[in-house]
């Protein structure tokens, strides 16, 4: 017979224990204690699979509802990067127009220019994007937002800064129509921008030198438009510039031409914004047919791309300030 304590456990879990000097079953009472540990053990047991089976199906089993969800999710997370890529670009265009605004415009005016802290008024509130730290992908939320409080702030601030320079414009026509303020050659007869201004290789000697201008890549004959009113100083050929001309428009400005094929005008000559003065050509230091084009102010060469603004759109200017950043081929 076996000696060892056993139990039988029928409908409602009652326990036996065998008397051995009996020889007989006999009915056992668990106490409160042993009731209480049974019940925790059978409860824990039910929620450890409870939780396993909760765990399985939210990570592992996609209901189409969830599935849905999750599509919609993932194509709104979409959207926002690719609003964010566009709005980064936005604002290399603002900024563009800021430094064009500081640089040129009001420099040309010889006024202030518009303080940081005025431009950029109120960005600094980190609290009013506290709400947005609650919602899901929060960081790319922000990201937008912010951009788009930066944007609206740079165009508020720059809508301002050109309705004071419209004023001070109405007083200075005679100003204006001196300075350097188109393009040189025809937008319809440009092919492409061939370089920018700054740094640059130099395609003969192989070194790397700052490029005092900008080169438009067009065809022999094409023909070059003075940028502004004033008098030619220079018509005549000039070392790696080929045949170049100056001219001196007042008010510490000089524009050059270079690398022409023809010279229409001779030293002392008086001509107005838009009167042909040549043609381009691909004489003196040159790999090819191009106008290389500076603007100076205080004989310190400027970027002429902030001096285009009577005769091309904001869009065609937008496309030019690219192409000048992109253009890294320099033919002189």
């Amino acid at each position: 017979m076996q000696k060892n304590t056993i139990s039988r456990a029928v409908s409602k879990k009652i326990y036996y224990h065998y008397n051995e000097a009996t020889q007989i079953f006999e009915r056992v009472y668990l106490t409160l204690k042993q009731r209480i540990a049974i019940f925790a053990r059978q409860l824990g047991v039910g929620c450890l699979i409870g939780v396993l089976l909760f765990l399985v199906v939210y990570y592992v089993i996609d209901f189409p509802r969830e599935k849905q969800l999750k599509m919609q999710n993932d194509e709104l997370r979409t959207q926002y990067e690719i609003l964010s890529s566009r709005m980064n670009r936005s604002l290399d265009v603002l900024s563009d127009i800021q430094q064009r605004d500081d640089n040129f415009y009001r420099v040309m005016m010889e006024t202030d220019k518009v303080p940081s802290a005025i431009r950029y008024s109120g960005l600094a509130n980190e609290a009013r994007y506290n709400e947005l730290r609650k919602l899901s992908d929060a960081d790319l939320i922000i990201g937008v937002t912010k951009k788009i409080d930066r944007i609206e702030r740079m165009l508020y601030s720059q809508i301002k800064s050109f309705n004071e320079l419209t004023g001070l414009a109405s007083s200075r026509k005679d100003r204006l129509d001196h300075i350097p303020a188109i393009q040189p050659i025809s937008q319809k007869d440009m092919k492409q921008m061939a370089s920018g201004y700054g740094y640059r290789r130099d395609p003969v000697y192989g070194i790397s030198k700052f490029h005092e201008g900008l080169d438009f890549a067009a065809n022999t004959g094409t023909p070059v438009y003075a940028t502004g009113n004033g008098t030619v100083t220079v018509a005549k050929w000039n070392s790696g510039y080929g045949n170049c001309i100056d001219i001196s428009h007042g008010f510490n400005y000089v524009s050059r031409y270079a690398h022409l094929s023809k010279m229409n005008v001779k030293p002392g000559q008086t001509v107005k914004r838009g009167d042909k003065i040549g043609e381009v050509g691909n004489t003196g230091k040159s790999t090819g047919p191009h106008l290389h084009y500076e603007v100076r102010f205080k004989d310190v060469p400027q970027n002429p791309i902030n001096y285009y603004f009577y005769d091309i759109t904001p869009d065609q200017y937008i496309k030019l300030i690219q192409q000048a950043e992109n253009a890294g081929h320099v033919m002189d």
